[in-house]
């Protein structure tokens, strides 16, 4: 039960604007008067008025959005509202918010901000259009044509706009920018930079909207966002708060990739023959940081492998490895340094070099006894990378909310051993800068899958955030009558090796008497494949009229489309269509989940958190992996019911939900949905749907 919400000491009459005869019933088809996304929006509204911060769980069909927005745009102050994908992040700015607005005839000034990748850059495409040599096929040559053509009709150069580019398109690395080789106040093109465009309508409005990866690259990185943005908002909004600390823990902590360092011997070899081809011969300068990436690669066997520093002895040749790329890398930032005078693109060549340099001085060393850290690497096929995390963002971020400086340690403990100890460099610290001007201000965080069973402890845990009220509101849709949670007898155990086969099996029967319409989730990707290669092998060995679409062969985009129009089709995918998908109506009526979410246990940084937990005295699996599984199962269950008039079964296939004693607190977090054990009974709840209008 949620603790009474009484309304702050603000002039606003939420229940009046939520009313059926109000101004969001007049203005939004299809509104429906909610008690729960009024109880939510006065929780938030509470919140701005004594500035505090509030977590809030609203189940599918509240309405959260409107529930935030109304109060946020009503109590005034600069507002930044933080969505989980660019996705979310375009529909709530080009849809949900002028729906809003309108609706309630406030001038309210908004604006769409993303990370500088997004945006068309001046300098990059120059220098595309004039060295070929940077492109590498003939599909990137007649793309750079069309976005050619896309940059004398845009007045925005988000690349989302230029339909006739993908966004996923590999040319986009070539004529867009990064924190690392953007030449910021020395480029030509500095008062024409639509990175700077975006950031100066930000400043000027009421209302930005921005991704959870902007957020955190702007509180860290001021560089890579307008320096005032942040302390000038009054309000911050997390939708999609689920996703925030794993987000946190990737920015508050450092990493060098293969991919990063491959991308700055390929801008050293073309800028320094365009720019410095007398200073020596570029390819010979390059060479050994090449010879060292591959010898690093070597290192390890061909496939998927997560490595913590702890995992790997003495002998291991990946120590030798990274001293060396180490070494080769330190060169070439030293010849960088004595050719920056001769253009902006070498002098940024240079800073690119050094704070690579920096970052593989940190990787490796002891970690701090104050803030425990993990050095860990991740290799895989499309290359390697080197990581220093931290194990828990809680303190960090806690302080960043509140704007409290970062507490003294004793340097001298640590500096001289993490950092390159050449003379002209100062050291990167491996902890982040604190900001101390950041004054308290309301912080909201919602999602639909925050709680276990109503308790948000674990989310509170992770971020830091004891200090704030929670409340959580259960879907208004009637799940015992929409919907069906279904899990099949005799399945074999998770880790059986053949139970993918076995969970296609059970599901196909399902599938047949639903006509397809459904999604398969699987919890890794070689499921994924092995599911839809099985799928296959049924459906033409039996004739039947079914298509299946796999994760991987289009972008999602492209996917959902096609699912949507083939009608009779199987769509298999894994985390990224767990969450942030939206097919209401009967397009979609059955959703089959492989397995329950637990996270991978080769995954370094959670193995480490168990360990610390399990000797502070706690329970790992029940405090921290069993949560985890809870809200990332929430998630995939959630893309069943859409809508009130969305019916359905949910298939989960992991019988663990059954047998073991954690799975009854696992289904009790689900909706409550009707059960049951029997294939019959899933089949005739789906041959029983009623038509669905939508």
């Amino acid at each position: 039960m949620n603790p009474s919400v009484t309304p702050p000491s603000l002039d606003i009459d939420l229940r009046e604007l939520f009313a059926s005869t109000g101004p969001l019933a007049r203005a939004l088809p299809g509104y429906r008067v909610r008690s729960e996304q009024i109880e939510m929006s006065l929780a938030i509204l509470q919140a701005m008025a004594e500035g505090r911060s509030v977590v809030v769980e609203a189940g599918t069909g509240v309405g959260k959005t409107a529930a935030y927005l109304v109060p946020a745009m009503l109590a005034g102050g600069k507002v930044i509202v933080s969505t989980g994908t660019k996705t979310l992040q375009d529909q709530l700015f080009n849809r949900d918010l002028p729906n809003v607005r309108d609706a309630l005839g406030l001038p309210i000034k908004a604006a769409l901000l993303k990370g500088r990748s997004n945006y068309l850059c001046w300098h990059h495409l120059d220098r595309a259009n004039q060295d070929a040599t940077l492109l590498g096929s003939r599909q990137e040559v007649k793309d750079l044509g069309l976005i050619n053509r896309f940059k004398t009709l845009t007045s925005t150069g988000d690349k989302a706009e230029c339909a006739s580019v993908p966004e996923t398109a590999p040319i986009w690395m070539r004529v867009t920018s990064t924190r690392e080789n953007c030449l910021g106040s020395e480029c030509a093109h500095y008062t024409d930079c639509f990175v700077l465009k975006a950031r100066r309508e930000a400043q000027d409005a009421d209302v930005v909207v921005v991704n959870h990866h902007l957020f955190f690259a702007d509180l860290m990185l001021r560089e890579e966002g307008a320096p005032e943005l942040l302390p000038s908002a009054q309000t911050i909004i997390f939708d999609e708060a689920h996703q925030l600390p794993d987000t946190a823990t990737m920015f508050f902590g450092d990493t060098v990739s293969s991919a990063q360092l491959m991308d700055l011997l390929r801008d050293v070899k073309a800028i320094g023959m365009s720019h410095a081809r007398d200073a020596c011969h570029w390819p010979d300068a390059i060479a050994p940081v090449d010879k060292a990436l591959k010898d690093l690669r070597l290192c390890f066997d061909a496939g998927m492998s997560k490595w913590s520093q702890g995992q790997l002895p003495p002998s291991h040749p990946v120590w030798a490895a990274v001293d060396t790329l180490r070494e080769a890398l330190r060169e070439l930032r030293d010849l960088l340094e004595a050719q920056t005078e001769r253009s902006a693109d070498m002098a940024q060549l240079h800073r690119r070099a050094d704070g690579l340099m920096q970052r593989l001085c940190l990787w490796g060393h002891p970690e701090r006894a104050d803030q425990p850290e993990l050095c860990w690497l991740d290799v895989s096929q499309l290359g390697i990378q080197l990581h220093r995390t931290p194990i828990s963002v809680a303190e960090v971020f806690r302080r960043q909310r509140l704007g409290e400086a970062a507490p003294a340690t004793d340097d001298d403990d640590h500096a001289p051993a993490w950092s390159d100890d050449t003379p002209h460099t100062e050291p990167i610290e491996a902890t982040p800068m604190q900001p101390q001007d950041m004054p308290r201000k309301t912080w909201v965080f919602t999602s639909a899958t925050l709680a276990v069973r109503q308790d948000f402890k674990h989310f509170q845990d992770a971020l830091g955030l004891h200090d704030a009220q929670c409340h959580s509101w259960d879907s208004p849709y009637d799940y015992p009558t929409q919907a069906m949670l279904y899990v099949p007898k005799d399945l074999p155990a998770p880790n059986a090796p053949h139970f993918t086969d076995a969970v296609v099996d059970a599901a196909l029967p399902l599938i047949v008497a639903n006509g397809g319409r459904a999604f398969l989730l699987c919890t890794s990707h070689r499921a994924v494949q092995r599911a839809a290669e099985r799928l296959r092998q049924r459906i033409e060995a039996e004739g039947l009229n079914l298509s299946v679409l796999m994760q991987g062969d289009a972008p999602r985009p492209m996917l959902l489309d096609d699912f949507r129009r083939l009608r009779r089709a199987v769509l298999v995918g894994s985390h990224s269509f767990w969450e942030g998908i939206d097919v209401k109506g009967d397009a979609l009526t059955l959703v089959v989940i492989d397995k329950l979410p637990f996270a991978p246990p080769d995954d370094p940084v959670l193995a480490k958190r168990l360990e610390l937990l399990e000797q502070s005295g706690g329970n790992p699996f029940m405090e921290h992996q069993v949560p985890q599984a809870i809200i990332a199962l929430k998630q995939g269950a959630g893309r069943l019911i859409r809508s009130e008039t969305d019916h359905g079964v949910l298939m989960i296939c992991d019988t663990r939900l059954i047998d073991k004693p954690y799975g009854r607190r696992i289904w009790q977090s689900l909706p409550p949905m009707k059960r049951s054990r029997v294939q019959a009974e899933a089949l005739a709840f789906l041959q029983n749907l009623p038509a669905n209008p939508d």
